[in-house]
């Protein structure tokens, strides 16, 4: 049974909490948060035995084997190096941090103390978006032309109101770098090594520190053109979290609110599995999708049986990566 600590009782952490619960060999054994009242709580809706406000007391546990990270993005690395230092394997919701440098020291101290950093990456392990990288990987596309994401949501203010570290660059980052960092990923997953990165980004609307809105164009070494199109602005609630990917010989759109339906599948083959597009078709309740499960999945496999995970430290650079030229050739 892999024993887990969960840092970081906010928004996303009930995603974990239920992923963990559906696993039948894994458990959450702690719960930690500064705020008292989030670490309690989340024991007690969860079950879970233990719950603290000092997460050096969770590290100097026995018996957890791996930290589960959901505390604000810039407190990633931070806390992923004290769990590394203390001999455990470090699972991160993306991103991995705010800044590429801080990542990197992540990555190196996970590999100096000899344990898996995994970054949460979960859409990559959406049916649509799973079927649609057999495709590629198949070489059904063939020669990548354009790949393009949109994502039109809306946080209202009162979102970014609700915690002092949402909307700040020490902590948060804008909407490429939060809402839209799975589709950053997705883009970067599908286009390869990036060659050249232009950025317009603004902050229309939110009184953030941070972009609300902005529209990213990659060229990537392949000689593919990529473009990312981000806004929190959409009246009045989500829209479209979106990737189509333009080929040779092939054409995917995966929309949605989430990359969870197939819009467009057409290929110049034919395979058998061409006639169960829909039965990859999802329909979650929440931005998040349904992705948490599989990928818990697929950590714990990849420590008990030393597989490789579907997203590592190093995979999750590559998206940190991207974010960072974003934001260093935004105007």
């Amino acid at each position: 049974m892999l024993k887990i600590g969960l840092i970081g009782c906010g928004r996303i952490s009930k995603n974990h909490f239920e992923a963990v619960a559906d696993q039948a060999d894994a458990e959450i054994a702690a719960c930690c948060d500064i705020v008292e009242e989030r670490a309690s709580g989340a024991a007690s809706t969860y079950g879970i035995p233990v719950w603290t406000t000092r997460y050096q007391e969770m590290l100097e546990r026995k018996d957890i084997d791996l930290i589960s990270i959901c505390t604000p993005s810039g407190f990633h690395p931070q806390h992923g190096i004290l769990a590394a230092r203390a001999g455990k394997h470090v699972l991160t919701e993306k991103p991995m941090g705010c800044r590429l440098e801080e990542a990197d020291e992540l990555i190196e101290t996970c590999q100096k103390h000899g344990v898996r950093l995994f970054v949460v990456l979960q859409n990559r392990l959406n049916p649509a978006v799973k079927l649609t990288r057999r495709a590629y990987d198949e070489g059904r596309f063939g020669r990548i032309y354009m790949i393009t994401s949109n994502v039109f949501w809306t946080r209202p203010q009162e979102y970014y109101d609700m915690a002092p570290w949402r909307g700040s660059w020490a902590l948060d980052g804008g909407a490429f770098m939060n809402q839209a960092s799975h589709y950053v990923d997705m883009v970067q997953w599908f286009g390869g090594e990036i060659d050249k990165v232009e950025a317009i980004t603004a902050t229309l609307a939110r009184k953030i520190e941070v972009e609300d809105t902005g529209a990213a164009i990659i060229r990537f070494k392949n000689g593919a053109i990529g473009s990312i199109n981000v806004t929190m602005l959409t009246y009045p609630k989500n829209m479209e979290g979106s990737i189509t990917i333009l080929g040779e010989k092939g054409t995917v759109r995966i929309g949605g609110t989430s990359m969870n339906k197939i819009e467009h599948w057409q290929f110049g083959d034919i395979r058998p599995y061409d006639k169960e597009i829909e039965r990859h078709n999802t329909n979650p309740d929440s931005v998040y999708g349904f992705g948490h499960n599989g990928y818990y999945q697929n950590v714990i496999n990849s420590i008990m049986n030393d597989s490789i995970p579907s997203s590592d430290g190093l995979e999750g650079r590559k998206s940190l990566c991207l974010l960072e030229q974003i934001y260093m050739k935004k105007s």
